[in-house]
């Protein structure tokens, strides 16, 4: 049976390969938090904001961006940047690098989407200038590097910048093909910075990280949670479509342990299994404040969504708001179960998405959860039931789930000879980044 996308997204890529297919259903990465404002420049005297998003613009050299310069260097107490949606060059983007390094106020420089159509070559010079621009910036909030096609190649532009900019709090580095080499030195340089933040006596600031359909896989797994762990004061956490297995799933979670305010946990399209159930299960009495839990397409299973919603019964994630676990292969059993967690301790839940599971929505299951939800007073809460699957894989039962071990013990071996394997994420965003702004749009 064909599926549709598994939740109300927009396609981010302008530069990205096509959306994954799972099945005959395709997947699409969720919408992503956007910066505060991204109109464009309104030239009045007051205007903290500058924005070019849009334009289609193609700026090479200085004399190409110079006008827009101009215009910059007019603005006093410049707050925003905001360039998506055009195509610099090295030279323009060493040109704009050196009118930002004079800007002390700039809380927010968005260069999502500003490489299209650029060789993988061009990139790491450009990239450079625009973040080491940055680095002293002590008023600096958000920087925003999203859907631009690096490669893992051009991940070591951004490390002075993360290792030395103790200000910022959040970092999108969503869609942008680094895989796991390129992963691995954009954590590493995080967790360096919490180092020497520690050695000063002073606390990080990160509070947001999206790193989202970037094919980070396991091999980085163990350094994100590293870094998570060493940032203990992480209140968001995105890392969608990234390919990550049940134990890079697991040690990410046992990272994530050491943040005791995050607020929202986006894993969608990862797989998760027993395993990654389990260590999620574990580590949600860690997380009271939680109030975004995302496993779409994480494959939990029942087994694995009994552990999940077993924790969440015990009463420790009170403020949760949203939870989504659409396409996880759950059963009746275990829809029955989330539903006992709702009507004891889920009094805040106003947004629960289970479509594409294996129930009715005629099933007392749904009724169940339905009384619960309206036991709360959020009888609008469930989100659509188009896709059930009442003809679900239950009769496999507990069979399959005696097997669950070795099913993650042979997918853990099969995970790991892909790691293994030479990183290509490098010719992907080379591949990637000819397109032109025509075709991106």
């Amino acid at each position: 049976m064909a599926r549709p996308v598994a939740r109300d997204s927009s396609d981010l890529n302008r530069s990205s390969s096509s959306p994954k297919q799972r099945g005959n259903r395709e997947i699409q990465s969720p919408p992503l938090p956007s910066s505060s404002r991204t109109h464009h420049l309104i030239m009045s005297g007051d205007s903290k904001v500058f924005s070019l998003v849009g334009k289609g613009l193609k700026l090479d050299t200085k004399a190409d961006i110079q006008p827009h310069l101009d215009a910059l260097q007019q603005i006093a107490d410049l707050q925003e940047v905001h360039l998506g949606g055009n195509t610099l060059g090295v030279e323009a983007c060493q040109a704009l690098a050196d009118v930002l390094k004079d800007k002390k106020t700039l809380k927010v420089a968005d260069f999502a989407d500003i490489f299209t159509g650029r060789l993988i070559s061009e990139i790491p010079d450009a990239l450079r200038a625009l973040c080491d621009a940055l680095t002293d910036h002590t008023s600096l909030v958000e920087l925003n590097l999203s859907d631009n096609a690096f490669g893992g190649r051009s991940a070591e532009p951004m490390v002075n910048f993360l290792k030395n900019n103790h200000s910022f709090s959040v970092l999108k580095l969503n869609n942008n093909g680094l895989g796991i080499t390129g992963g691995t030195i954009v954590a590493e340089a995080l967790y360096e910075a919490a180092q020497n933040l520690k050695a000063k006596g002073l606390e990080s600031k990160l509070r947001t990280v999206i790193c989202g359909r970037n094919r980070l896989e396991n091999g980085s797994a163990p350094v994100w949670a590293k870094a998570y762990a060493a940032h203990g004061g992480l209140v968001q956490v995105r890392m969608f479509q990234n390919g990550i297995r049940m134990e890079g799933i697991e040690v990410i979670s046992k990272g994530l342990a050491s943040c005791p305010n995050l607020e929202v946990l986006d894993l969608q399209d990862n797989t998760a299994t027993l395993r990654g159930s389990r260590a999620i299960a574990a580590c949600l009495p860690k997380w009271p404040k939680l109030k975004t839990l995302n496993l779409s397409d994480c494959l939990l299973k029942p087994k694995g969504g009994a552990l999940v919603f077993g924790a969440l019964a015990n009463g420790s994630n009170p403020a949760l708001e949203t939870i989504q676990v659409q396409y996880c292969d759950l059963d009746r059993k275990v829809l029955d179960q989330l539903g006992s967690a709702i009507d004891l301790h889920l009094s805040s839940l106003t947004k629960l998405d289970i479509n594409g599971n294996w129930a009715d929505e005629e099933d007392e299951c749904i009724e169940k959860i339905k009384r619960a939800l309206a036991k709360h007073g959020h009888e609008d809460a469930l989100l659509e039931l188009d896709e059930m699957d009442p003809e679900g894989e239950e009769s496999e039962g507990e069979d399959e789930e005696d097997g669950d071990e070795d099913e993650d013990e042979a997918d853990a071996e099969t995970s790991a000879k892909a790691s293994a394997q030479v990183d290509d994420t490098d010719e992907l965003a080379s591949a990637l980044a000819k397109t032109s702004l025509t075709d991106a749009k």
